[in-house]
């Protein structure tokens, strides 16, 4: 690869790897944020729903939509909002997201697709869920 110009030579130091790892590790907990968004967003659409998104708050009514979309419960909610919460002052200021908060993200977006994917089988057949 370095014959053909694929790569070339660069010579790193500790702080550059350090921020990528930091990079990656934000990068992991937003996906996983945006998993439970867009999971929150298939549950709102389902109902016949979906938010505005040229008004500001739209991820946030995703995240509350979830009572009444499937069923979650308010402690539960209040654990999501914190979670998108965290990745929006990732987003804007820069702030790390701490590891048991990536690893609280990776479970909660699995539970809830989970969740979404039964109730969706039981009340939405016709979307025909594998």
């Amino acid at each position: 690869m370095l014959k053909i110009g694929q790569l070339k030579e660069h010579a790193a130091d500790a702080n550059e790897i350090a921020r990528l790892l930091a990079a990656a590790q934000r990068s992991l907990a937003d996906a996983r944020s945006k998993a439970i968004t867009q999971t929150g967003l298939a549950a709102l659409m389902a109902h016949g729903y979906r938010p505005d998104t040229n008004r500001p708050g739209h991820h946030m009514t995703i995240i509350q939509s979830l009572t009444l979309t499937l069923g979650v419960d308010g402690s539960r909610i209040a654990v999501l909002d914190t979670l998108r919460r965290k990745r929006n002052l990732a987003d804007y200021t820069g702030e790390d997201i701490d590891d048991s908060s990536v690893a609280e993200c990776i479970g909660q977006a699995q539970r809830l697709a989970e969740d979404a994917r039964a109730w969706l089988r039981k009340h939405r057949p016709q979307f025909k869920l594998k």
